[in-house]
């Protein structure tokens, strides 16, 4: 499972949470199977481009918007990255 995968799946997911609508409402929104979309969101499966942007036309979104990090998903990024720094940093100073 790719990265990627795993960035979009998550994306849809929070951006359909907070619309407040089920994966089988979004589905049938776009034209697929609940179960296939709950596999994009798990990072199983990887959608066509062409769903890509109906899933985000549906979520009000622009298509880059699902693989962009969300600015949780940044502050865990800069949380992570300032724990490792400050690991390194302990370790060389020891």
């Amino acid at each position: 499972m790719t990265n990627i995968k795993m960035l979009l799946g998550k994306n849809i997911r929070i951006y359909r949470n907070n619309l407040g609508i089920s994966q089988a409402q979004l589905a049938e929104k776009v034209g697929m199977a609940a179960n296939y979309l709950g596999l994009i969101e798990n990072g199983k499966k990887y959608p066509s481009a062409d769903m890509v942007e109906r899933i985000a036309v549906n979520l009000g979104k622009d298509s880059i918007d699902l693989f962009a990090l969300t600015p949780v998903q940044k502050k865990w990024k800069e949380a992570i990255l300032n724990k490792i720094e400050q690991i390194i940093k302990e370790e060389l100073n020891t």
